[in-house]
């Protein structure tokens, strides 16, 4: 049966990848990020916006009493 990579991974692993390069740029003497310090103070704002967002979006979040009791049900121990 064949697997699939995790997702987890694949983010590390060009996570790596980038940090390798932005190195390799430094050490060559090249600016690796072309953006002035207002622009990566914004981009990385976003990012955890953006983080934030997908990450509540992805949880579970019951707001009616149907809802709540249901995660409760679902959260008892089997017998």
């Amino acid at each position: 049966m064949k697997r699939k990579i995790e997702t987890g991974t694949i983010v590390r692993t060009a996570v790596l990848a980038f940090a390798l390069l932005n190195q390799a740029l430094i050490i060559c003497g090249l600016s690796p990020l072309p953006f002035s310090e207002d622009g990566v103070g914004e981009a990385v704002s976003m990012a955890v916006t953006a983080g934030a967002a997908l990450w509540a979006w992805w949880k579970n979040n019951s707001f009616t009493q149907a809802a709540i009791k249901a995660d409760e049900q679902m959260k008892k121990p089997w017998k």
